[in-house]
């Protein structure tokens, strides 16, 4: 497997830095985009957007901080979300174009996110994605059933214990079943927020209630490629 790079794509605001990287075998793949939680595209997205290469698609990540300061970013790209447009949303739109236009890449496009970068994949699921993983995107977005009106089929991971998601996937559920809109959710009895990534302070993070947990990962990401691989490459 190569190593992630390091590359810069077009925005409707200028350009962007983004972590790529490209399965080993034949070409071409379907393409995924990850988008970061809120302690941005560290180490640990480099780890994930590797995991998604080696599942058989090209995957990017892109930098949704990369106009400033963490703080003042965190804050613009929170109202981004918040609102459900602005900025944050046209660079993953961007990123979802430079996956379209790789001459490597099939033309289909899903999405993966975590914590907020979950959020904004859910969000972002009507908007030219095939298929959306958002790894426990709580708070849900406001007026949920209007934001998922005409959203890709969604595959979603939750803890039990994640104390913001409380209610979350059952609302969740029923608004994708209200909708017809095919889904796999899924929560994890004995874990919390973050349970699928490795972020620093981990011994704190646990006693809040978050943490990485290995078993409910490896369950989560064979979900997310199983579904994938019906929606994206079309294999049920």
């Amino acid at each position: 497997m190569a190593d992630v790079t390091t590359i810069e794509i077009d925005t409707p605001a200028g350009p962007i830095d983004a972590l790529l990287d490209t399965p080993d075998g034949p070409e071409p793949w379907p393409g995924v985009v990850v988008i970061h939680d809120a302690f941005g595209y560290g180490p640990d997205k480099e780890s994930i957007n590797r995991q998604v290469a080696a599942g058989g698609y090209v995957a990017l990540t892109p930098n949704l901080y990369a106009r400033g300061g963490r703080a003042r970013c965190i804050t613009k790209v929170m109202r981004d979300l918040l609102t459900k447009r602005g900025r944050a949303l046209d660079d993953v739109l961007a990123a979802r174009d430079h996956l379209k236009g790789l001459p490597q890449c099939t033309g289909r496009v899903g999405i993966a996110g975590f914590c907020m970068g979950g959020q904004f994949a859910l969000v972002m699921s009507p908007k030219g994605f095939d298929a959306s993983a958002p790894f426990y995107g709580v708070p849900l977005p406001r007026q949920l059933s209007e934001t998922l009106d005409g959203a890709c089929p969604i595959v979603a991971s939750f803890g039990a214990r994640d104390l913001t998601g409380r209610g979350a996937p059952e609302k969740l559920q029923r608004v994708l079943d209200g909708k017809g809109i095919t889904n796999d959710i899924k929560v994890y009895p004995e874990v919390g927020h973050s349970f699928a990534n490795k972020l620093p302070a981990q011994p704190l993070l646990r006693i809040a209630g978050f943490g990485y947990n290995q078993a409910a990962t490896d369950d989560a990401w064979a979900r997310v490629f199983s579904f994938f691989g019906e929606h994206l490459r079309g294999r049920a």
